[in-house]
């Protein structure tokens, strides 16, 4: 039985990828640790800021203290939001699926993005306080791939809706990159996949992989809970 939902972020409610892309791009291009889009995709996206940096300099050679990564951190949120700030566009049928799912169980999201990135788009779109349960890159010391994120969202659910016997079999969770699957799937969760950024053959380990959220409904995703 479906007792809960996750939902990543990037890539499944709102296609930022290419604008962390541009804000990545913004710090360090100057600096000569830019790269392209190409690398971007097969890299580092799914990477939380913190190891995006960690893995352009790494690659360099070169070394990256703490306090210089969190700059780096800031400045790149700093040019996110300028981007952001003339609106962004959801992809078709999440905002319905997140309401409808909303209505009957359950909902949370479980991103590699910072905080401070979501709020305003979710405000945007009419989803502020929406997700019951939220776990960001702040909260976490490893990003996806590492199971911690997902592992976090279960049992944040778990003491949010004690009566509801929440558990990590009995979730689906909808992402969109290979690094997001890992993640969930090594929490116990199973995966509903979308082929928003990457193709259906990169998507191995969910349950299912569709090409939009716009026709699923929660049958389908009581059915995938049901699955092992």
């Amino acid at each position: 039985m479906l007792s809960a939902v996750i939902f990543d972020f990037d890539g499944i409610i709102v296609d930022t990828e290419p604008l962390h892309y541009r804000a990545f791009q913004a710090i360090l291009e100057p600096i000569g640790f830019g790269y392209s889009w190409e690398a971007y995709v097969d890299v580092y996206m799914g990477y939380d800021d913190r190891d995006a940096f960690r893995e352009a300099f790494r690659v360099r050679g070169a070394d990256l203290e703490d306090r210089e990564l969190e700059g780096l951190i800031a400045r790149k949120a700093a040019a996110f939001q300028e981007i952001i700030a003339s609106g962004v566009t959801p992809y078709p049928g999440v905002v319905e699926l997140i309401r409808n799912i909303k209505a009957n169980h359950p909902v949370a999201l479980c991103s590699g993005a910072l905080r401070s990135d979501i709020l305003p788009i979710l405000e945007g779109l009419g989803l502020s306080g929406i997700f019951d349960v939220m776990v960001t890159a702040d909260e976490v010391s490893a990003s996806k791939p590492d199971p911690a994120s997902y592992a976090l969202a279960v049992r944040r659910l778990t003491a949010a809706f004690p009566n509801r016997q929440i558990r990590p079999e009995t979730c689906i969770a909808i992402e969109d990159t290979p690094a997001g699957i890992a993640s969930a799937t090594g929490a116990g969760i199973g995966v509903l996949a979308v082929t928003n950024s990457y193709p259906a053959v990169r998507l191995g380990g969910a349950r299912r992989v569709v090409d939009s959220l716009a026709d699923v409904g929660l049958a389908d995703l009581a059915a995938l809970a049901g699955q092992e």
